[in-house]
């Protein structure tokens, strides 16, 4: 129900902004595992009350009559058990970090949540889910600081624009669906063509934000090649998918950006431990 592997979306780039925002040294024990279970506690939270607010579409949806709660695995109490005991955990694990974290607790949650009734009556729901993948730098960089500085909205940013970009390209898949049951996405919108189009635009903007996002953080050869990764990555998925041609989206959606996110938190890693 939660599928835990696509964590790996926004938690490296949360990992990435922990270690700029600490400058010279390295987060503190404590921080890097408060961060980390905040991470995972929102992301189970979110998805959690995900699948509630869609179980009755993902029944009718073929792709996805198979979920844990529409083939009748899981009940829906258990999900709501799931989803009120993570928030529970992301709240005390903001407030462990700081006040300020503690205080945006809340405010988060309400954009994580409320990504799963986007879909009903806007368009931008791809660019409401980067929105929300795109705090965990923000957040991450508050748990160091407790301020809110550029580069982390930079980054924060640049993580939107790539997640609201692949998004739309999974989104093909439901293009019919979406469009016979009122549901709003970009494919359903402007048609497969014109989504791709829109999908590619959006990645030119997230190539920009890590660039810039790379220098904040020190530049370098490392971090460059880092952002470089990125490029390719995004360009290999986008060579995999065509309009008429869906086969390999999954090959695209998690394959790709689960190795572009893992890449580039490994060798901003290795940058800062070189100096």
């Amino acid at each position: 129900m939660i599928a835990f592997k696509h964590s790996v979306f926004a938690l490296p780039f949360a990992l990435m902004s922990l270690i700029t925002a600490t400058g010279a040294g390295w987060p503190a024990t404590r921080t890097w595992i408060w961060v980390i279970v905040a991470m995972i506690a929102a992301r189970t939270s979110a998805m959690g009350f995900n699948r509630l607010a869609d179980h009755a579409i993902d029944s009718k949806n073929p792709r996805t009559a198979d979920r844990s709660l529409p083939a009748g695995r899981l009940s829906r109490r258990y999900a709501w058990v799931v989803t009120v005991g993570a928030a529970v955990v992301f709240i005390l694990a903001a407030a462990m970090l700081n006040p300020v974290c503690l205080v945006l607790a809340i405010p988060t949650l309400a954009v994580l949540l409320g990504y799963s009734y986007a879909k009903r009556f806007t368009t931008a729901a791809h660019l409401w889910l980067g929105f929300a993948l795109g705090i965990a730098p923000i957040g991450a960089w508050i748990a160091v600081t407790g301020i809110i500085d550029t580069p982390a909205v930079v980054l924060g940013a640049a993580v939107m624009f790539w997640v609201a970009g692949f998004d739309t390209i999974y989104s093909l898949q439901d293009e019919s669906f979406d469009r016979s049951h009122g549901l709003q996405s970009l494919p359903a919108r402007f048609g497969p063509r014109g989504a791709l189009v829109i999908a590619r635009l959006l990645h030119v903007f997230a190539l920009i934000g890590f660039a810039a996002f790379a220098v904040a953080a020190g530049g370098g050869w490392i971090r460059m090649a880092a952002v470089a990764a990125a490029a390719l990555l995004m360009l290999w998925q986008h060579r995999l998918v065509r309009a008429d041609d869906l086969s390999a989206v999954d090959a695209a959606f998690f394959t790709a950006n689960g190795a572009l996110s893992v890449l580039m938190c490994f060798l901003f890693i290795v940058a800062k431990l070189i100096g």
